[in-house]
């Protein structure tokens, strides 16, 4: 069992910043990739970005490409996502997940389908102002 906490989410205006951050507990050695999603009311989870948790390659969604950067801290199991001249669009809740079984290496839609993720947190509502 993996266990994951985000946190960072909160109320911001147009054109700011948030640095959202996801701790992992559990059995965590055999992560193979990480993933932020984001969910919006009436919409479906949306890919946002990836990074591969031994090389730290990355990966991201064509909506927040060049605004956000995903990272990760491996002695410290947290995964983070620095989040740049954040859009009105941007609102969602943001969901942390991860992978144990690499089974979400391959294609492009292998890699944005939430159902290759095996543990999701709680998510953690970012909300942006006009």
């Amino acid at each position: 069992q993996v266990q994951l906490v985000e946190s960072g989410g909160g109320l911001v205006q147009a054109g700011g910043s948030l640095r959202l951050s996801c701790a992992a507990s559990g059995r965590t050695l055999t992560t193979y990739a990480m993933v932020w999603f984001r969910q919006a009311p009436g919409k479906e989870r949306e890919f946002v970005a990836r990074i591969l948790w031994s090389t730290g390659g990355t990966f991201y969604g064509d909506s927040v490409k060049g605004r956000v950067t995903i990272s990760r801290d491996n002695a410290k199991n947290t995964l983070h996502l620095q989040m740049d001249s954040l859009k009105p669009e941007d609102t969602a809740v943001y969901y942390c997940a991860t992978d144990t079984k690499g089974n979400s290496g391959g294609s492009l839609a292998t890699i944005k389908s939430p159902l290759k993720y095996d543990y999701w947190g709680q998510g953690t509502q970012v909300t942006v102002s006009s």
